[in-house]
């Protein structure tokens, strides 16, 4: 499956990874979307209860640690990060609203026929994204 982000993304992942608070970022990111089959990805909850291009959010590391939304089109094999935020600490933050929801589906699907993403790689140690621009 391959991995892809929207700008807002990796941009998001780079100022949370500074922060020591959220330096366990990257790898929950690699362990979760690098390591599982399709079904095990569609475990979060499904926002727009399609099977084959669902929308999901998706809690990792507990409920202190990160929420995170992604969209799959299951007939391309292709897995699209949308938005991230902690769930605790200084960037901490709840649930976003429907409307910011739609508008990030809006955003996914535009990038997804302009080609405006970056592929998203984990580094030979499994520690960090390497983000590489289509």
């Amino acid at each position: 499956m391959e991995v892809l982000c929207l700008e807002d993304f990796k941009i998001e992942v780079e100022k949370l990874s500074k922060n020591n608070s959220y330096a366990s970022l990257e790898k929950e990111l690699i362990a979760y979307f690098f390591t599982k089959t399709i079904e095990e990805l569609r475990s979060g909850t499904i926002l727009n209860n399609s099977l084959e291009n669902s929308f999901i959010k998706k809690r990792l590391e507990g409920s202190g640690g990160f929420r995170i939304y992604f969209y799959i089109i299951i007939r391309k094999e292709s897995l699209y990060l949308m938005y991230v935020h902690p769930k605790t600490g200084k960037y901490g933050s709840d649930n976003i609203s429907p409307k910011v929801r739609n508008n990030l589906l809006a955003k996914v699907i535009k990038a997804i026929k302009t080609n405006d993403l970056y592929l998203v790689l984990p580094d030979s140690t499994n520690t960090k994204l390497n983000f590489v621009r289509r």
